[in-house]
């Protein structure tokens, strides 16, 4: 395995190298906005952040901030050795079906009972999230769904060459 060389964080910045394992569920008072089929489908003061070693944060967002409808019920279930089983959901709105492309976790493990109301999205499968107006770019590999920002800086797990890590 490479070693791993540390981003040194900026004034403002944090590294995913100081997040905490097991993960850390957070508040955040920062304004979250996605995007799908061309319509605002969340737009939320009231997100938590789950930060985790190696890892940019993933945001959950109320399950109340989804219009009526929105989150469907998907097939599978994958499982957290800390936040527990999750299951999955599309998002859908009038003009587009992003097909798989949410979780939560119905019953969290102990610890991360904050979980329970609120689902996280993958943002490669959104137009666009945006995180106090920026917009996010998602975690590589495609099974994780961290939300990349100015603010946080890696090395980050999903890149080639971190499957190990």
């Amino acid at each position: 395995m490479a070693k791993i060389v540390r981003v040194q964080p900026e004034p403002g910045q944090e590294s995913v190298w100081d997040y905490p394992r097991p993960p850390r569920v957070e508040s955040t008072p920062e304004r979250v906005v996605v995007r799908l089929g061309g319509a605002v489908i969340v737009d939320t003061v009231e997100a938590l952040r789950v930060l985790e070693t190696s890892h940019p944060p993933a945001y959950y967002l109320p399950r109340a901030a989804f219009p009526d409808g929105a989150l469907v019920p998907a097939a599978g279930t994958s499982f957290c050795e800390y936040k527990g089983l999750a299951r999955y959901l599309t998002i859908r709105t009038p003009d587009a079906t992003a097909e798989r492309s949410a979780w939560f976790y119905p019953t969290p493990s102990p610890g991360y009972e904050q979980l329970a109301d609120y689902v996280s999205l993958y943002p490669a499968a959104m137009d666009s999230c945006t995180v106090d107006g920026e917009t996010v770019t998602p975690q590589a590999g495609g099974f994780y769904g961290g939300w990349i920002t100015s603010r946080v800086v890696g090395p980050f797990k999903g890149e080639p060459g971190t499957l190990g890590w």
